[in-house]
């Protein structure tokens, strides 16, 4: 079910999202994707995080959106070095405006302006670094069971 929940062409759309925000940025952004989420959704997302090495960017500054479709749950994850410089109830805010599209159904612009959203304070904190900048985390969308 996870990985029927976008069509080629919205997976394609999600990655390009991905591949804007980083441009201006260092910082890394990452989407996961499960079917089911047995546990509290933000430990899972954690165990996620921890599994796809996202800690290991140099200015731990990883965003993880992880979506469990069957579940309905979803959580927004930072590294210790965003989650030292955003504002109070940041991803508070980027959660509730994806939870209200995706409420009505609009999975795709849901994840796609939560992209947006973080990729803007990453960008405000850690700006792109030029020619220097490596990408150092896939952005492919990664699918669980």
């Amino acid at each position: 079910m996870a990985q029927k929940l976008f069509s080629a062409e919205e997976k394609t759309q999600i990655i390009e999202a991905i591949k804007t925000a980083e441009n201006l940025t260092s910082g890394e952004i990452q989407v996961h994707i499960e079917s089911h989420c047995k546990m509290e959704v933000l430990d899972r997302a954690a165990e996620v995080f921890e599994k796809l090495k996202m800690y290991q960017t140099a200015q731990r500054n990883g965003v993880l959106f992880y979506l469990a479709v069957e579940d309905h749950k979803f959580a927004i994850l930072g590294d210790s070095g965003i989650n030292q410089v955003v504002p109070e109830h940041f991803w508070e805010e980027i959660k509730d405006h994806m939870a209200a599209l995706f409420r009505a159904g609009k999975f795709t612009q849901g994840l796609i302006d939560g992209i947006h959203m973080a990729g803007d304070q990453l960008a405000t904190h850690f700006p792109h670094q030029g020619d220097d900048d490596e990408n150092e985390l896939s952005d492919e969308i990664s699918f669980g069971s």
